[in-house]
């Protein structure tokens, strides 16, 4: 329940596979109850990043109807899932002195500090997606995650800045809104699937989420509860399709149909003596080969794709700070053997992740393919409530007098007796 009634929230994930919108209302309990899910392929993407206009519109309007039709009801707003190779992060630091004459922190003044950690130099044609706290610091002392109320005279924080290029973000917005949609907020899609599959307890001990979409590979780290590190790898899942149709010389949607159905990611856990049938680029012949040497492709973009997230996650320094492990998500997390493979190539244990708190008649949504839509609703529901709680704190504001006479008061009291 939000502001005292049932709010209906949508999150419209824009991939370069499938564009899917799906709708979910949150109950008493924080438990989301997805109404309507509404796919549709994708043909106006290219590694996250739009290149068909007209295309991206269809696509979303499609997802829209029936995503919309299975819930019975309308939605006039989402929020929007983002990614591509254009995508980079920093991290910054601000600080602010705390204005309150009792040195209480205020809600204003962590909003002025992570202002304040926007204040970097950024390229003309680049923008600021996120700004995410990764520790408050009060007066030198660090590792606090929220300072609301706290006494301090220096208020200082350590941020994770996202940005991205400018073009590529009003291109999505532009596909969005031509198709009739509102943007309540656009939304980096491993934050969105890391609010889906990731707990609470692996984001304080330290986790690597990795989510494999079809044009881009998604990377985010977090510690302490908070993320520390992001990154997007312009490969992804339609890397091994385009691999197997070469490899096999087939169409590509027959070999998308041998990942789906036959994919192995690792060779040796398939039996050399199986074979499969496959059609001829023509798609006038259909002929016999070894399944095993359809893992063999698969495996080495596998193998090519956790070199990559290996090289990022050794550049990013906190490969010792995740002893959560690995979570993996996305449509080629289910591929057999690929925990195994990414355990054995980052020496960390590895699970898949599912969408978790969610419930409703839809199964098709227990699945990392909808990580990210399921965590673009998630993330909504979490950005409401922080609406709601700022406008509280504003609404308090306004009776500070009234609270400052009777601290008066109060003071007043003590000083006459004791």
């Amino acid at each position: 329940m939000l502001g005292g009634k049932s709010e209906i929230i949508a999150g419209l994930d824009i991939g370069t596979t499938k564009v899917c919108l799906i709708i979910g209302q949150v109950d008493r309990y924080g438990t989301i109850d997805i109404l309507g899910v509404g796919t549709s392929p994708s043909h106006g993407l290219k590694r996250g990043i739009v290149v068909d206009l007209e295309s991206t519109i269809a696509s979303i309007e499609q997802a829209r109807k029936k995503a919309e039709a299975m819930a019975n009801c309308k939605v006039d707003s989402v929020y929007v899932g983002i990614a591509g190779g254009h995508i980079s992060s920093l991290n910054n630091r601000g600080i602010v002195t705390v204005n309150s004459e009792d040195r209480e922190i205020s809600l204003a003044d962590i909003n002025r500090v992570l202002d304040s950690a926007k204040n970097i130099s950024l390229a003309a044609e680049r923008e600021i997606i996120h700004i995410l706290p990764r520790e408050f610091i009060v007066d030198g002392y660090g590792g606090i995650k929220d300072p609301l109320g706290m006494a301090g005279l220096r208020l200082e924080v350590e941020a994770h800045l996202i940005t991205g290029a400018s073009t590529a973000i009003l291109n999505v917005a532009k596909s969005v809104k031509k198709a009739g949609l509102n943007i309540k907020e656009i939304v980096l899609q491993p934050v969105a699937s890391a609010e889906a599959v990731l707990t609470p307890a692996e984001k304080e001990l330290g986790v690597i989420l990795v989510d494999i979409g079809g044009g881009t590979t998604d990377l985010a780290i977090f510690s302490r509860g908070n993320i520390w590190h992001t990154a997007v790898l312009p490969i992804g899942g339609n890397h091994v399709t385009n691999d197997l149709a070469i490899g096999l010389r087939t169409p590509l949607s027959n070999a998308e149909n041998l990942k789906i159905k036959h994919g192995q990611a690792l060779n040796y856990l398939v039996d050399p003596r199986e074979v499969i049938e496959v059609i001829s680029a023509s798609e006038k012949e259909i002929r016999s080969i070894e399944k095993s040497f359809l893992s063999e492709i698969i495996e080495a973009r596998m193998q090519e794709i956790f070199g990559l997230v290996a090289m990022e996650i050794r550049r990013s320094g906190y490969k010792d700070y995740v002893a959560g492990g690995i979570v993996i998500t996305g449509g080629a997390s289910l591929m057999p053997g690929l925990p195994e493979l990414v355990s054995k190539r980052l020496g960390l244990p590895v699970r898949i992740g599912l969408p978790g708190n969610i419930k409703g008649g839809i199964e098709e949504i227990n699945s990392p393919v909808y990580a990210t839509g399921v965590g673009l609703v998630q993330y909504g529901i979490n950005y409401d409530l922080r609406m709601i709680e700022e406008e509280n704190e504003e609404e308090n504001d306004l009776d500070v007098p009234l609270l400052e006479n009777v601290w008066q008061h109060i003071k007043n009291w003590f000083k006459e007796f004791f």
